[in-house]
């Protein structure tokens, strides 16, 4: 698992609102039994929580998202199979919404 991949919901009854879930626990992490993730939510049900350093908004699979880190949690390894993509090139932003989160600033 390498930090930033992304991955389907594995929630069916979820995954119209939150299509994906991002890991963003760093891979030196990787003897606990859990990962930590942010979900990707469709834009459309989250305009009102639209706050750019907060909830940046990504582009992915053609789909409008935001990157919902709120909602951070943690999940099962077992739960996330196969990556479908990777967030990597969208480190900074991933990097700074979680600060903002933390620090305020």
């Amino acid at each position: 698992m390498s930090q930033f991949d992304v991955y389907l919901n594995p929630s069916s009854k979820t995954r119209n609102i939150f299509p994906y879930i991002v890991d963003i626990q760093n891979s030196l992490i990787s003897d606990i039994a859990t990962r930590i993730v942010v979900p990707l939510g469709n834009l459309e049900y989250f305009k009102n929580e639209k706050l750019d350093l907060l909830t940046p908004q990504i582009e992915y699979e053609d789909k409008q998202l935001l990157l919902l880190v709120p909602q951070i949690a943690s999940m099962p390894s077992k739960s996330l199979k196969n990556p479908i993509g990777s967030l990597a090139h969208m480190r900074d932003e991933i990097i700074s919404a979680l600060d903002f989160a933390i620090t305020g600033a």
